[in-house]
């Protein structure tokens, strides 16, 4: 396959330290295709990047609805409150330009 890569350029003399070199990343790269590392069963573990603590707050909307907030910080009570204000005055405006229209 060298032999023939090289033909196609005739004027242009091949290295042979360059073929070699060529040649054993080839037969490197098969060998690692061919028998690929083993993994670890318990590979991830114990490395420090814990799974992060999911926070998780359900709200009743006015006029039945129902908002469920999810966030890996924490969720305070005015932080949910002023949520569920801004969404009620989304859902109140839609409302609203669903009557007009």
């Amino acid at each position: 396959m060298l032999a023939a890569a090289g033909s196609l350029e005739p004027g242009n003399r091949r290295n042979p330290a360059r073929v070699r070199a060529t040649k054993e990343a080839m037969l490197r790269a098969y060998e690692h295709a061919q028998n690929p590392p083993e993994t670890r069963d318990d590979a991830g573990t114990d490395d420090g990047l814990d799974e992060p603590e999911i926070h998780r707050q359900e709200i009743d909307l006015p006029g039945g609805g129902h908002l469920v907030l999810t966030d890996i910080e924490a969720i305070t009570p005015e932080r949910a409150e002023k949520t569920a204000a801004r969404i009620a005055r989304i859902l109140q405006s839609s409302e609203e330009k669903d009557r007009l229209s």
